[in-house]
Order: C-alpha cells, then structure tokens, then sequence
C-alpha cells in the first residue's frame, strides 16, 4: 500500500493536531501545577465519555487491528468472542469490583495489595507489573505497531520505532492521565469512523459495488464456516478458541485480570468523577466492545473471499496481510484518514502504558521508599523520568527480544497468561473472602506461574485458555488450604457492608441492552 501526499499530509495534521489539544487540555490553571492526583489520575475529574473512550483507546493498538483481522482471515467470526466477552466483564467489573476500589480511595492495583494483604504482595506485585508493562505491553505495542507501519508503508522498522515513541511523548508526558484520556475521545472516533469505513469499503468491493449489506450476504453464502462462534474439535483452530470452554472457561479469568484488576486499563475508571460517572464510561465503552469485531474482524473475512476471487485483484499472502490488503482498496485521502486511525490506536496504548509504568513506579516504589517526605512536585517529575525510560528502554530491546518470534502477539499472550490465573484469584478472592491471607496471596502468584509452566510441558495438546481456567481453580484451592490452616483473623478484609453496590437507573438500561445485544449476535451466529 502506498500513500499519497494527502494521505501524508493528513497523518501529520492529525499528528500535530493531537500534540497541541493534548498540551491545550491539560494545562492547570494560573498558580497551581501539577500534583500526582492532577497526574496519575487526571484530578479525578474525569467524565463518563472520556472514561469510556479511553479504556477503548488503552485496549486498541496495532496488535489488535492487524492479528485480529488475520485472525478473521484464517478463523472467522469465532476470534470475536475476545471482544464480545468483553463487553460482559466490563459489567462485571463495573457492578462488583469498581465500587470496592473506589471506595478505599486508591490510586493503584498495588495499592489496593498493600490495603488488603501487605507491603510484601504490594512489593512483589509491583515489581511484576513493571517488568511486565515494560519488557512485554510496551515492548509489544512498539514492536508490533512498528512492523505493522512497515508492511503497510515500508518504512524502517527502527524508523518506525523511534518515531512512535517521540509521538506518544510528545503528547502524553506532560499532561498525564488527563492529556491521554481527554484525546482518546478524538483517536476512538477517529478509530470507529475509519474502522467503520473500512468495512464498507471491503463488503462494498466483496458485493461488487452493490453495497455492504449484499457484501455481508455474499460472505455468508461463500464463507459460512467463517460464522461459527462456537469451533468444533475437528477444527484446527480449536486449541485456541475451545469450544464451549471459550463461554465457560478460562476467557472469563483472562477478561476480568485484564479489565478489572490490570492499571493500565482500571486507572482510567479510577479517575473518573465519581462512581456513577466511572459506571456509565464502563457502560459506554461495553457498548463500543460490541462494533469492534465489524471494525476489525469483519474485514479479514471480506479478504479472504476476495482472496478466493481472481478477479477482485485482492492478493493476500498471509493472515496478518488480511487489513493491509482492504486498506489498499480504500481511495486517496479515505486511506491516509484510514492510516492515521491505525496510528491513533497505537499511540494512545503507548501513552496509557507509560502513563501507568509512571504510576506504579512513583507511587508504589519510589514515594514508599522516601516515607513520603518528597513534595508532590517532585514526585510528578519522578513520574515523568520513569515513563520516559520506560518508553527509551523499550525501543532499545524491542527488537532483540521479539524480533525473532515469527507471531509474537501469540506468544505474548501465552507468557501474559501464566499469571492470569494468581491475579485473578488473589483479586477475586480478597475483595469477597474475608479469611483470605497474604502467605496465601504470595502462594497463588508463585503457583500460578508454575502450575502454567507445568502444564504446558505434561499437557501440550490442552487449549491454552481450559489451562487457564485450571490454574485459576488451583490457585484458589491454594488460598482457601492457606487460610484454614493460619486460622488467622483478617483486619484488613473487605467489608462488603460498607461499599454501595446500588446502580443508577441508566445503568441498568445501558448494561440490558449491552447483553441483549450479546444475546442476539450469539444467537444468529452460534
């Protein structure tokens, strides 16, 4: 795919666009600067559409776009019960563990570890996160968005590299939270909009001009295996979307440590106005969970038929060629539109996750170990010096450590999720037991790893996400064995009577139709 000179001068406009209203919305008034609630947490003056838009824009990047829609390429439909499902724990998150973190005033996930077991799992878990927002997420968003910018553009991967970062500074590291969540409303439209085209544009082409809904027609008649949510187990895409095990196993564990106990995601419901507020945002972006697979998996199934077809002119030569191949049918001026939409969502996942490396580096490592006595000042700047070496660090080992992984998404994903099943059971069981201990905590990440490890080797052919959902039964079997033995009272449990789990109407109303929407799209394609 090339690019013209519009659709260039269209990129760098939206580029110096977003830099300036960043630096315009996140300016403090005359006498006052920045303190790390103003930082971290945008002032906790965040409205419910930037909460909602942001925890899109966070989740959305270059990795999601290009595997995903090669996913549709090769899989189909099925991929979609990634977004889909999360969609449903959003709600959950929303109505059960939101309120609880609220509640106890806190800033980070580490923090709610210290509240509710000790210093020693905050500590542990800190470092975890650090380590794993740096060497993988960040490493990962970088990685992949560069090489994804190369197939399309052929621009220099290290090119590529280096000019992500420099952009994901130059809009975030000054304003924080505040300058990342205030313009994730101008990247998610602009992520939808050009999504949404997109789309139109491949089953226009697929329904040979007559328009999407004959596109859409003609992908069922000729692809109808590409429509099955649920796989078979002669399917040879089973092993990583497992049937049944997708709705009832190990997807909920991997959803719910991702969008609930995971700062890079939570923290931007964490800084919303109040609760209501970070409720109708959760609600917001469930609602928005439900477009994703037209913006991004619809299309991958529209190349592979146009794929099938000689004379569509639509060559695709493998999955992760599946986007780059549609977004060449778009004309001049829509394709730069289309192409600064991509760089949008890789952008605004960098500075989400410097943005949260920031946080819990300050806040959860450096201020403890200063007891406190550095000013609110100084502690903003030490923010800002950990999220620019977070980001420099990452393009100096981006290539040495995923370069040679011919699908390094995939494997992220595995490595990511030998700790799913400990966060989950840690979070889960220390927000609604109250006998849960911090030995049992610290057993449940150890074990999670391990157990992972173990059965990886001894059971190779397990679908990864059923080895998930184990784990995670294992590791709360661990923390229950934990807790009956130390027969320990718990002062810092959790008092449930004291959270106000009650919703507003309009949540309700927002959520029925989230799953009444979920209903309907598993009912017409299962």
């Amino acid at each position: 795919m090339t690019l013209s000179t519009l659709d260039l001068s269209i990129v760098f406009g939206y580029a110096i666009a977003l830099v300036a209203i960043a630096t315009l919305v996140s300016r403090e008034r005359a006498g006052h600067s920045k303190d790390t609630k103003d930082y971290f947490l945008a002032g906790k003056a965040l409205p419910w559409w930037a909460v909602g838009a942001s925890l899109i824009a966070a989740n959305i990047s270059a990795e999601q776009i290009i595997g995903m829609s090669g996913s549709g390429y090769v899989v189909g439909l099925a991929i979609a019960s990634y977004e889909w499902m999360a969609a449903a724990t959003l709600l959950i998150v929303g109505k059960y563990f939101l309120p609880v973190f609220l509640k106890r005033q806190i800033f980070t996930m580490p923090q709610f570890l210290e509240q509710r077991y000790d210093s020693r799992v905050k500590f542990v878990m800190s470092i975890f996160w650090l380590g794993l927002y740096t060497f993988v997420n960040l490493t990962a968003i970088l990685w992949l968005g560069a090489t994804a910018i190369h197939s399309l553009t052929g621009m220099d991967v290290t090119f590529g590299l280096v000019a992500l970062a420099v952009f994901a500074v130059a809009y975030s590291l000054y304003g924080g939270l505040k300058a990342v969540a205030l313009t994730d409303i101008i990247q998610v439209t602009l992520l939808v909009l050009g999504g949404l085209l997109i789309a139109w544009i491949a089953l226009d082409k697929v329904g040979n001009g007559a328009g999407p809904i004959a596109g859409f027609g003609r992908l069922l008649d000729e692809a109808p295996d590409k429509f099955d949510m649920i796989l078979s187990k002669d399917n040879p895409e089973y092993i990583n979307l497992p049937g049944l095990g997708v709705l009832l196993g190990g997807m909920w564990m991997m959803n719910l440590s991702y969008w609930g106990f995971n700062q890079y995601i939570i923290q931007r419901a964490l800084g919303a106005k109040d609760i209501n507020e970070a409720q109708k945002g959760i609600v917001f972006a469930a609602f928005l969970k439900l477009l994703m697979p037209l913006i991004i998996v619809v299309p991958g199934i529209a190349a592979f038929v146009l794929a099938q077809d000689a004379a569509s002119g639509v060559s695709v030569p493998r999955a992760d060629a599946a986007y780059p191949a549609v977004m060449a049918l778009a004309p001049t001026g829509i394709r730069g539109l289309i192409f600064a939409a991509l760089v949008a969502a890789i952008v605004s996942s960098l500075g989400s996750m410097m943005n949260s490396i920031a946080t819990i580096f300050t806040l959860d490592i450096y201020k403890p170990l200063h007891k406190g006595e550095e000013s609110e000042t100084h502690l903003v700047l030490m923010g800002r010096i950990a999220s620019f070496s977070a980001i420099s660090i990452a393009v100096l080992v981006a290539q040495p450590l995923l370069g040679g992984f011919p699908q390094a998404f995939q494997y992220i994903q595995e490595f990511t999720g030998f700790f799913t099943p400990g966060i989950c059971a840690i979070f889960i069981l220390g927000v609604f037991w109250k006998r849960s201990t911090a030995n049992g905590a610290l057993l449940a990440a150890l074990a999670s790893f391990g157990l992972s490890i173990a059965g990886k080797l001894l059971l190779p052919s397990m679908p990864f996400m059923d080895r998930v959902g184990y784990v995670f039964l294992a590791c709360c079997a661990i923390m229950v064995v934990d807790a009956l033995l130390e027969r320990k009272p718990q002062p810092n449990a959790v008092e449930l009577g004291d959270v106000e789990f009650g919703t507003s109407a309009g949540y309700w109303m927002g959520s029925g139709v989230v799953v009444a929407g979920l209903v309907a799209l598993y009912g017409a394609f299962w």
